[in-house]
């Protein structure tokens, strides 16, 4: 259980970027466009907190803040720190650096997709065609199944730990996941699809994460790209 001021520590400097992802939305269906929304948004909220008008700044936050945070613990949290409510207005009001809005799309296995509003249009601003991400323990389980989905053997030899990695090749890998024990492993991978939030553990080059009944993923990191020791 969370104590009040760690709730305190993590959840006050979010709600200025809970604000932030709110200008997604909002600067599309305002009258005034994408790019003045924002600006006329950040205005409102720092004259608010200037004013100690906590209610009127509640108000400026989005519907999924609101729904992790009550009005009242907002409020309190705004009072229980006026410095960092003074210098976040401070800086809001005397704010000099370009507004940039952007937003986040999530699909397939939690995956993710980040856009932003350039040019009078919605861009792509990240590489779409990185499909097989290694970069955390996260995204090298995401990328392990998608490989699994798309029976990408090859693919899947990428996350064998070179411990094991001489004892496996495509055609090993084809017959340990389509093999004999198919439909084993394909309820393992479901379970490992359903708990794919579930949090992960991670220290220097190892991580763990559990999940079921007593099932746990192991990770190792190797050359900078994450990989699966073991998966029950």
């Amino acid at each position: 259980m969370l104590s009040y001021n760690q709730r305190v520590r993590r959840l006050l400097v979010p709600a200025l970027a809970a604000l932030l992802a709110l200008f997604a939305l909002v600067g599309g269906a305002a009258c005034g466009g994408p790019r003045t929304a924002p600006t006329g948004t950040l205005d409102r909220y720092a004259a608010a907190l200037k004013a100690k008008n906590y209610d009127a700044a509640y108000d400026l936050m989005s519907s999924a803040f609101r729904a992790q945070v009550s009005k009242d613990e907002f409020i309190r949290m705004m009072r229980d720190n006026p410095r960092e409510v003074s210098d976040t207005a401070s800086r809001l009001t005397g704010r000099k650096s370009k507004i940039e809005v952007t937003a986040e799309l999530t699909y397939g296995i939690g995956d993710t997709l980040h856009l932003v509003h350039e040019s009078g249009g919605w861009r792509i601003a990240e590489n779409p065609l990185d499909f097989y991400d290694q970069s955390t323990p996260r995204g090298a389980l995401r990328s392990f199944l998608r490989a699994y989905r798309l029976e990408r053997w090859d693919v899947m030899l990428r996350f064998v730990p070179k411990s094991y990695a001489a004892l496996m090749n495509v055609e090993k890998m084809k017959t340990q996941f389509a093999g004999e024990r198919k439909q084993e492993m394909a309820e393992l991978m479901n379970m490992l699809e359903a708990n794919i939030a579930e949090p992960i553990d991670e220290q220097g080059n190892e991580a763990r994460m559990s999940y079921g009944a007593g099932f746990r993923v192991e990770f190792v990191r190797e050359d900078g790209r994450w990989r699966l020791k073991d998966l029950d």
